[in-house]
């Protein structure tokens, strides 16, 4: 079977796009998706989306789990979108968290610059004890269309990995959840590393730089706008009443997957 598709990344969390309307009815998605996104003998991706008209999006992790929203992943629907012919702006984007608007900030070539209302998150507990990769841990607990544990650290020399795939499957956390840890470098700017719910560790996460900028600004840590510095460059988060995150998104390759059943 031949599956098409668009690869975009934003921040390089890199994700594989297919219209819907391209696919078979009944497939198995998530083992379709498992292999798509496979690094070695697929095309490779944190997650693989399909793409309808209304626009929306659904999105699969790489292990074929089905999550509520992507930051980074939406900005490269709206990319693509537009690339196609849409002209809206802002974009609305009907994702499993609800609808997101984006805002088109610039454009070169398949380079885009993005605004996303993120809406609110909400602090389901401020601080949250858990024990992972022998260390103890005073998390936040939040809601940022996604489940968010973010936790504040004083440095990333330690195997913040393994104690991020301890916690994602902490019994806490039935349906599992997205970590990050973070550190205030200045009032203005957080450092975090991501280990995203389903794919592992990923150079940026958008709803993971909302949770560890809610949870650095709700701990007063910093404050607003937020700078957050990723592994793969900076992303902005501002509160005004919702949250919003700017950052990039860029398509950088279209071609056909031959899907082996």
């Amino acid at each position: 079977m031949n599956i098409p598709f668009h690869k975009a990344h934003g921040a390089k969390n890199d994700f594989l796009l297919t219209y819907a309307s391209d696919l078979p009815a009944r497939l198995d998605l998530p083992k379709v998706t498992r292999a798509i996104c496979d690094r070695n003998t697929g095309v490779g991706a944190d997650g693989w989306m399909l793409v309808d008209d209304r626009p929306g999006i659904r999105l699969f992790n790489s292990d074929g789990s089905e999550p509520e929203l992507s930051g980074n992943g939406t900005r490269c629907a709206a990319a693509l979108l537009i690339q196609q012919g849409a002209r809206e702006n802002p974009i609305v984007i009907q994702t499993g968290a609800g609808p997101k608007e984006l805002r088109l900030i610039a454009r070169d070539g398949n380079r885009f610059e993005f605004e996303m209302n993120m809406g609110k998150p909400r602090v389901i507990e401020l601080h949250f004890a858990i024990s992972a990769a022998g260390r103890d841990f005073d998390a936040t607990l939040i809601d940022a269309g996604n489940p968010q544990c973010a936790i504040p650290v004083d440095d990333f020399e330690w195997d913040w990995i393994s104690a991020g795939a301890s916690i994602e499957t902490d019994a806490h956390f039935p349906n599992r959840t997205n970590v990050s840890f973070l550190r205030a470098t200045d009032s203005h700017t957080i450092d975090v590393r991501f280990y995203e719910r389903g794919a592992g560790v990923t150079q940026s996460s958008g709803t993971g730089s909302t949770g560890a900028a809610c949870c650095a600004l709700t701990r007063g840590l910093v404050s607003s706008p937020v700078k957050v510095l990723t592994p793969a460059g900076p992303l902005m988060v501002e509160e005004r009443g919702d949250y919003y995150l700017q950052g990039p998104a860029q398509i950088v390759a279209a071609g056909v997957y031959n899907y082996d059943e």
